[in-house]
């Protein structure tokens, strides 16, 4: 039997939008499973400031969990996947292009053991904080 490809991601995915379903379909057709790895409420805080997230990483994680892209979330509390990356060590790392690839957390460890990096184009005019600043001017 082939060996499985598991696809690894993270991020907050606050106020699930088209854009997340989109970025995380992309991810799931790179290999046979796909893992998120989710940011914890106080991950999120540490990163983005005490007003995020809007959604608690309990419901965030039940969003993800019911998608058929998803096979695996797990909810993690340090600002980076680093440890998270290093335990699952997935054949494939997926970032959003708004990463640029030096930047990426995990890039030197994927390399370093063979795997490979992807970044998927993201849907134009799209994000959590452009759908928060459209709801503040409401």
């Amino acid at each position: 039997m082939d060996k499985q490809r598991v696809v690894f991601t993270n991020g907050c995915f606050d106020l699930f939008h088209v854009g997340h379903l989109r970025f995380l379909t992309q991810a799931r057709k790179f290999g046979d499973s796909l893992i998120v790895g989710l940011n914890s409420d106080e991950s999120i805080r540490k990163i983005k400031g005490k007003n995020r997230p809007i959604i608690t990483q309990e419901h965030r994680a039940e969003i993800l969990a019911g998608l058929r892209v998803v096979n695996c979330v797990i909810i993690f509390d340090e600002e980076s996947p680093l440890t998270l990356i290093k335990e699952i060590k997935p054949d494939i790392l997926v970032k959003g292009e708004d990463w640029k690839e030096e930047d990426i957390i995990g890039l030197n460890f994927m390399k370093s053991i063979n795997g490979k990096v992807f970044r998927i184009p993201l849907v134009p005019f799209v994000s959590t904080s452009e759908i928060l600043d459209r709801i503040k001017t409401y």
